[in-house]
């Protein structure tokens, strides 16, 4: 009889909890953004149960050292150990953090390992927790998670002519092909963009609010189409928490 082959283990990978959902009584399933491996679903066994050491652990934003079992899609989780490292996430930076954890479930397959875009993530925490410009932060990530899926945005050349944008024009955004100055006969309706808030997002940095206004705009709807009109939870989140602090000129913690 041949040996039954042993579950492959990976011990100690750079991890961050992305979403955590009950499973039976005393188990949680994690869904895992790790350094090596991309995104992983693991899991953990009596994570409920009072005295688990794992209770505190499992928490979105906590840099973690995870170790796991497993050859199927879903992984048995062995280890968790808070790495340390990054300043706690807080106040209206939780909700940012909570959006950017939604595009990455819904748009990162499993298992496909993106070591920048696990660099760009953490950077992009420890920018929220260090009160950076929301705004900022969130399109930042947003155009290197679409170039990591393979979307990269052409933001900086027109796409019909090749010739450099034009900041004082104003383009049709094709999703594929990068921003026109006619829009096509047919087909669905795109995005319209001054060529100035083409080349912010190009540069990330925003002169006006218009500017930002506008692109975050774009971003929205080329988000939209590359998750398939599926929605985005969080979003509807921090669209309420930012027109509170319009209204009262402070964030709402």
């Amino acid at each position: 009889m041949a040996p039954r082959a042993q579950p492959l283990r990976r011990d100690d990978q750079p991890s961050f909890v992305l979403h955590a959902y009950p499973y039976r009584e005393t188990s949680l399933i994690v869904e895992a953004f790790t350094r090596q491996f991309g995104r992983v679903a693991l899991v953990a066994r009596g994570a409920k149960r009072p005295r688990s050491e794992l209770r505190g652990l499992l928490q979105a934003f906590q840099p973690l050292l995870l170790s796991w079992s497993g050859q199927q899609e879903l992984k048995t989780l062995l280890h968790a150990e808070w790495r340390g490292g990054l300043p706690r996430v807080a106040g209206s930076a939780l909700l940012c953090g909570f959006y950017l954890n939604e595009l990455l479930l819904k748009l990162l397959p499993r298992e496909d390992p993106h070591l920048d875009l696990f660099a760009d993530y953490e950077a992009a925490l420890a920018d929220l927790a260090a009160g950076g410009d929301q705004a900022t932060v969130l399109r930042r990530f947003e155009v290197r998670l679409l170039a990591a899926m393979g979307y990269a945005l052409p933001l900086v050349r027109e796409a019909d002519t090749g010739a450099p944008v034009d900041p004082a024009a104003r383009y049709h955004y094709a999703y594929d092909r990068g921003p026109r100055r006619d829009a096509p006969p047919s087909g669905p309706r795109l995005p319209i963009v001054r060529g100035t808030t083409l080349i912010a997002l190009s540069e990330q940095r925003y002169p006006d609010a218009a500017t930002a206004a506008e692109a975050k705009r774009l971003m929205r709807e080329v988000l939209d189409h590359y998750l398939e009109q599926r929605g985005v939870e969080s979003r509807r989140v921090v669209q309420d928490l930012q027109a509170l602090e319009d209204e009262t000129g402070k964030p709402d913690d």
